[in-house]
């Protein structure tokens, strides 16, 4: 029973040191998203960046949500990240909503 128990506190140790510190930011982006293709540029693009664990998009929202490990990566970087295939992003603040631009033309349609 002392060996199970010894053995057991080794896992619980073992699992906290190697804890993942996963965070979530969400960004807009100008040019803005207007379709599944403008979508699947950001994810295919963005996902090469280190540490990012998932991607979610949003054309209603305007919003592309990242959970990232923060022991890998900053929003800051990840933000710089988008600037590689043709995007700015902003980092939301919570409960920001984006308003579309109506006037921008997709490139990707």
């Amino acid at each position: 029973m002392k060996k199970i128990l010894v053995m057991f506190t080794m896992m619980m140790v073992a699992m906290v040191t190697f804890a993942k510190d996963i965070k979530t930011v969400v960004f807009t982006t100008t040019p803005q998203m207007h379709c599944a293709a403008c979508e699947n540029k950001i994810k295919s693009n963005l996902r090469f960046e280190r540490g990012i664990k998932s991607i979610e998009t949003s054309v209603p929202d305007q919003t592309v949500t990242v959970q990232y490990n923060a022991d890998k990566t900053t929003p800051e970087k990840l933000q710089k990240g988008f600037e590689k295939f043709g995007y700015k992003a902003r980092i939301l603040k919570d409960g920001e909503k984006v308003e579309k631009n109506t006037g921008e033309k997709c490139d990707l349609m």
